[in-house]
């Protein structure tokens, strides 16, 4: 018999109060892969609202150059 773990939700960090700014590359580069690209919702755990407000501080960090377009 397979045993079924019970998945546990993952909590949005922004609706817990951290916010994610463009210029805080260490926070950045937990929502990007190695590659560079950005991490899709499943994988961060962040709502809808917030993985837009994370896609455009990201876009932002690449275009001032805090971090790489690709790695």
């Amino acid at each position: 018999m397979a045993e079924f773990r019970k998945k546990r939700k993952k909590i949005c960090h922004m609706c817990a109060g951290k916010t994610v700014d463009y210029k805080d590359t260490n926070i950045i580069s937990k929502y990007i892969s190695e590659n560079g690209k950005i991490l899709p919702r499943r994988f961060t755990g962040t709502c809808a609202k917030h993985q837009r407000e994370v896609a455009k501080q990201v876009k932002l960090a690449r275009f001032m150059g805090f971090i790489p377009f690709s790695k």
